[in-house]
Order: structure tokens, then sequence, then C-alpha cells
């Protein structure tokens, strides 16, 4: 799992997992249907938990962007940043930011209510390129998380109204930022995270093989990423 990756990387790192409202064990609660309120929400679960920053976010796809509002706004709370496999207004054009048959299959998959083992599967079909085929140990998991925290299909549609509408500042932020993205990513077109960039001179690592959740697909390669640019970061001088 990448938050042991992580873990062994930085050792002395406290980790922390949010989930955002409509997810995970916040399922039941309603996804807002703009970014900005995803990222209080966020801000109001980290001081519930007693932190009070400044922290290091790291989020995929939809928590990419929710990570993006959040350095616009608050950049005093955010040391640095890592977005995996995002897209953002206004740098890329719509119809460029989404692969749409595979964006559309995940919407319509999330309409199907029964067969949950075959739609997981569909799924990280979908999502994975180097996951083997046969993983039954992963699918698994994700059958069972599904039953024990559904994101119901009302939620599902909140949030893609809220990734589809959100616009990103211009602006270059002034917290340091690392992009990552996979050249295999079947769900959002890795040129988004190129123009992103380019915008806000941040650098980017691109993995040649892997799907949309880069993560599970290569775990390692995001940690040791990570690890790269926290030390480079420190050689520079920048972390205190």
């Amino acid at each position: 799992m990448l938050r042991e990756q992580l873990q062994a990387q930085q050792p002395g790192a406290r980790l922390i997992l949010l989930d955002l409202p409509g997810t995970g064990v916040l399922h039941q609660q309603p996804s807002p249907m703009q970014v900005p309120a995803i990222v209080e929400a966020c801000r109001d679960e980290l001081a519930a938990r007693g932190v009070d920053g400044p922290v290091h976010l790291l989020a995929m796809s939809l928590g990419a962007m929710v990570v993006s509002d959040w350095v616009a706004r608050y950049p005093r709370e955010v040391s640095g940043a890592v977005l995996i496999n995002t897209s953002l207004r206004p740098f890329v054009a719509f119809y460029r930011r989404y692969l749409r048959p595979s964006y559309l299959a995940l919407l319509l998959l999330s309409l199907n209510r029964r067969a949950a083992r075959r739609r997981e599967a569909r799924v990280l079909s979908l999502t994975t390129r180097l996951l083997p085929r046969d993983d039954e140990s992963t699918l698994d998991q994700w059958v069972s998380l599904q039953r024990e925290h559904p994101v119901g299909l009302r939620n599902t549609l909140r949030q893609a109204v809220a990734a589809i509408s959100y616009r990103a500042s211009r602006g270059r932020p002034a917290t340091p930022m690392l992009l990552l993205c996979s050249k295999a990513d079947q769900v959002v077109d890795w040129r988004c995270s190129r123009a992103i960039s380019r915008a806000w001179g941040a650098p980017l690592r691109l993995h040649t093989k892997a799907g949309h959740d880069l993560p599970l697909d290569d775990g390692p390669w995001v940690a040791r990423a990570v690890g790269e640019w926290l030390q480079m970061r420190q050689m520079q001088g920048v972390l205190r």
C-alpha cells in the first residue's frame, strides 16, 4: 500500500488519511458540488484532529483539484503538494481533460448497484494497467470497501459536477508542487498534467506504463518520486 511505502521513505512523518465528504467513512454525508466546499470540509477535519499545519498534501484526480484550491486560498497552511493524474481548467480545454469513453463508462458503472464484484472488476480494468488481471486479493478489498462504505449514485454525480465545474487559478502557486502522471491513463489525458506543469513551473514526473490509479499500479514509484522531490527541496534549503 502507498501509505506504508511513503512511511518507509519518510519514517519521521506523520501520515494522515482524509476521506472526502461522501466517500469512505464519510459516505453518508452529501458530497459538496463545489471544490472550495470540499476544501473547507477537509480543513475542518484536520482541525478536529488537532493538526494546525503547515502540512504536505498528496492527492489524485478530484482530490488533486481540492489540493490546488487549498493551496490557492490558504497557501500558509500547505508546505508542499503532490498532484497525481489531475486536470484543471483553464489550462486544458474541456474536451481534452477527460478521455470521454472511459469517464462515461465509470459513471454508467455507478448506476449499476447489482453485481458489485463485476462492477469493481470493471473499474479496476479502467483505472489500472499494471495490476495483474487475476489479482483477486485487490478485487476482494475493493468489493469489501464498497460494501462497507458505499459511494451512492447521488454523491458520484455531485462529485462529477464539482470536478467538471472547478476552475483553478492561473497564477503560479507560492507553494512548491510536484505533478505525477501516467501516460497510459485511460480516464484523464496525461497532457493535462504537462500543461499544468508548464503553466505553474512545477516539476513533472511521467510514468510511461501505469494507469489512472498510479498509486495502486506502482506505489513504490510514487513513493520514490515523492521522496526524491522532498530530498531535492531539502538540499536546496527550502525545507526548514
